[in-house]
């Protein structure tokens, strides 16, 4: 599937570390190279001209240049004389489609030319493939590749030469019906590497033997040496000639290419055509030729070889993509970089870029050492069942598989010289462990055979020792293995121990450096310390404002309890000026503050105290003294001990549903479920009186007169907002929640929420009661089992706080100041 496929691609570029910037310029190349294929030219006069103007705009804004530079690169180009005089030559339409196809070139072989997607631009004739462009951007997604997949910070002093393993996936051998000049090319790949591999697996070891001084009968095989000279040689070879055909002057055709082949080299055996063969009718007059390569005959159609190995390019489009503002695709043309005055060399073709490609490989694999894997193909049709034995025999003959095995058969499997193979297998032989003492390495080495009873199964060299059956190493590693464990424990025992006195002796010396520090460090401590705190009796502040000195690890603890300590003075010394009077107040804004401290803004501890609010002039004139009687009621009625707190307040009334007027009275006090106001819609100013055992609503209008008094002792808990709203919702154990807002206090804004909280909280702490606090903007309520919300809006304009109902419950309407 095509978009699966396209998916894939994307992602694997996005694993490998492509950046969306970079997928996009790929995107944009290959759509140009579809573009500049479909360009046309016609003649206007004597010169050159596009046929549709507006493919140059989008060409233009697909490689990020200039619509007149594009253009005047098609139709034109600039050569400089030899005094740096420039002159601009115009195309004809065929100069100006040569210049087009060396960008853009005509590819016509067996594979066809490539099928346009869906949607792109179609040439109705011919499509031209981009071959230049294609190849840059190849080039460039391989170095994009191979750098984010290079090893960081390797080097080779540090990590050694064998640290790296390279795979190398070589060419299949081609043999088609028609066979032209890519063929050529990947089975000339495909002799040098079967030559790397006679010269590196079979002459060398041979040679190596003779070298050593190793008896050896020489083993015949097949070189296809002259085979590479065929193809490579300088001056003489088919590329060579190739080469001289294309930058011959005047018009050369593949006839006379093959015409100077059949001249020069119809003398090699490797090379027939059918001007040297007239009987062959396997092959064309002035069209084919044919090499004897190691895999077999292969005859070559030389049609198209001269187009194809000439890849020129005008400078002019180098220099064009090299000013695009596509960093992806200025980076693809750093040739583009000359001066247009420079004397530049004429491009090298295609044949000799390969060849240059094919030795820097073999040179590369000649400095590794390499092995090899054959694949063996059973047959031609693909199946998974089919054995054609003749095609076996054919590849196992012309891979050299057999002249392989003979040579490994008859060589030495292992192979060494005498200082690395004493280096690893000394230990196993009491004359050569830790050190030898003979005359030299083979002597030493001599002796550690015959020790082990293998003289019988190794030869000795000038400078190596040779093994023959793998048995033999495998003895010597099993031997070396069971050693290696007792040597490594003698050398731990050793090292250890000296790692043990050396740290033994490095801890003395630091134990008495710490010693003898941390006792300046103390004293240095201490001394500061009474420094700072010999005067805080005389201090206003009773050293509050000083700071401690940073303490050594060891003395963190007791600076720790110096501090509590200190504070437990220092609180000692302030409550020792508070009168007995005002210790009450004390004790409750300490309650206050251990639950409101960070949950309240403001709770009120900034200021004093006074509780029985309703019984002071300046906080009620008018009716302080009708609440005095009342109070004093109320005393000779129940015997309460002391008012705790007293304060006018705005309450509201809900039921549990909306219900008939008639349905309850008109003065009912707790909330309810529902957001039911009373029968009139309205909310009620009250009066709140919390003695030492009841919790009393007052009607402030009829001489305070009780509307509901509440036991203290059925109080569970408090709910409190964390703004400024004067909101108090009582919680009791029969789920009758009582809300309130204290208001009408002098002076306005002044806030009493922190000192009932303390009050109550202290009162039930006398009384060993819990009392719970709760601070939320959103507090649940209880009416006869039922749960209701309550929540505070701030709301500009309003002169007093007033409650309202909403969907959840109610909502309490505080002024913004």
């Amino acid at each position: 599937d095509d978009a699966d496929g396209y998916r894939a691609v994307e992602e694997a570029m996005a694993v490998i570390g492509f950046s969306p910037e970079e997928v996009g310029a790929v995107r944009r190349i290959l759509a140009a190279i579809l573009h500049l294929g479909n360009v046309r030219f016609v003649a206007e006069g004597e010169v050159a001209a596009v046929e549709a103007a507006e493919q140059l705009a989008v060409l233009a804004e697909l490689t990020a240049t200039g619509p007149d530079q594009l253009c005047k690169a098609l139709l034109a180009r600039t050569v400089a004389t030899g005094g740096g005089e420039l002159i601009e030559k115009g195309h004809s339409p065929t100069e100006a489609a040569y210049g087009r196809d060396a960008c853009a070139k005509v590819r016509r072989g067996r594979r066809g030319p490539p099928i346009p997607p869906p949607g792109s631009p179609r040439c109705p004739r011919t499509c031209h493939r981009p071959q230049a462009v294609y190849e840059r951007l190849f080039s460039w997604i391989v170095g994009r590749i191979n750098a984010s997949i290079a090893a960081q910070g390797y080097d080779a002093r540090l990590h050694g030469k064998g640290t790296v393993i390279g795979v190398l996936d070589i060419y299949g051998f081609e043999i088609f019906d028609t066979n032209s000049f890519e063929q050529f090319c990947i089975n000339y790949c495909n002799e040098k590497l079967q030559q790397l591999f006679i010269e590196l697996i079979l002459r060398q070891e041979q040679a190596e033997y003779q070298r050593e001084g190793i008896a050896w009968q020489s083993i015949e095989y097949f070189s296809n040496e002259p085979i590479v000279e065929l193809v490579e040689q300088p001056h003489r070879g088919i590329l060579a000639l190739l080469d001289e055909a294309c930058l011959a002057a005047g018009t050369v055709t593949d006839a006379l290419f093959l015409a100077s082949m059949d001249a020069r080299l119809g003398h090699h055996p490797h090379y027939a055509s059918r001007k040297l063969c007239p009987t062959d009718k396997t092959m064309e007059f002035d069209r084919d030729f044919r090499i004897k390569h190691y895999a077999g005959d292969v005859t070559y159609s030389v049609e198209g070889f001269l187009d194809k190995n000439k890849d020129t390019l005008f400078q002019d489009f180098k220099r064009l993509l090299y000013n695009s503002t596509d960093p992806v695709l200025r980076a693809m043309w750093p040739d583009g970089e000359q001066s247009i005055t420079e004397v530049t060399k004429r491009p090298l073709t295609a044949a000799t870029l390969f060849k240059n490609s094919i030795v820097a490989l073999v040179e590369n694999l000649a400095s590794k050492e390499p092995y090899y894997v054959r694949c063996i193909k059973p047959n031609d049709q693909k199946s998974p069942v089919l054995f054609d034995e003749e095609r076996c025999r054919h590849q196992v003959a012309y891979l050299g598989l057999l002249e392989n095995v003979r040579v490994r058969r008859a060589g030495f499997a292992y192979r060494q010289p005498y200082d690395r193979f004493l280096l690893r297998y000394k230990m196993t032989c009491e004359y050569t462990w830790p050190n030898h003492l003979m005359a030299t390495d083979r002597e030493a080495t001599q002796a550690l055979l015959e020790q082990h009873g293998f003289q019988d199964d190794v030869a000795y060299g000038h400078t190596k020792v040779f093994i023959r059956t793998p048995r033999t190493l495998f003895c010597l590693e099993q031997e070396r293995a069971q050693l290696i464990p007792i040597i490594v424990l003698l050398l731990q025992k050793a090292w250890r121990g000296a790692l043990a006195r050396r740290r033994c002796r490095y801890l003395r010396a630091a134990y008495t450096i710490m010693g003898y520090y941390k006792r300046h460090k103390v004293k240095a401590y201490l001394l500061e310390l009474v420094r700072r705190f010999q005067g805080v009796r005389s201090m206003p502040d009773f050293g509050k404002s000083l700071a401690w000195p940073v303490p050594p690890a060891v003395l963190g603890r007791f600076q720790e309890n110096s501090q509590q300590l200190f504070r437990r003075w220092r609180a000692r010394q302030i409550i020792k000026n508070i009168p007995p009077s005002d210790m009450a107040q004390i004790r409750a804004k300490v309650a206050a503050m251990e639950v409101l401290q960070g949950l309240r803004k403001d709770w009120g501890c900034q200021r004093g105290w006074a509780r029985d609010y309703l019984s002071s002039a300046s906080e009620n004139p008018g009716l302080a003294l009708p609440f005095a009687r009342r109070v004093q009621a109320l005393r000779d009625k129940v015997h309460f001990g002391s008012v705790l707190f007293s304060s006018h307040v705005r309450k509201v009334r809900g039921s549990a549903g909306p219900a008939h007027p008639r349905q309850r009275p008109p003065a009912a006090l707790s909330l309810g479920s529902a957001p039911q106001i009373n029968r009139f819609n309205k909310s009620r100013d009250r009066a709140i009186l919390i003695t030492d055992q009841h919790l009393y609503k007052l009607e402030p209008r009829q001489q305070y007169r009780v509307m509901r008094a509440l036991p203290l002792s059925t109080v569970t808990g408090l709910s409190v907002t964390s703004c400024q709203a004067q909101l108090v919702v009582f919680h009791t154990q029969s789920h009758d929640d009582l809300a309130v807002c204290l208001h009408k206090m002098q002076p306005p804004g002044d806030n009493r929420v922190g000192e009932l909280v303390g009050v109550l909280l202290e009162h039930c702490r006398a009384t060993k009661r819990e009392l719970q606090v709760r601070v939320s903007d959103c507090i649940q309520l209880s009416l006869r089992g039922r749960k209701r919300l309550l929540t505070v809006e701030t709301q500009p304009g309003l002169a007093t706080p007033d409650f309202h109902k909403s969907r959840e419950g109610f909502v309490l309407y505080w002024p913004r100041r």
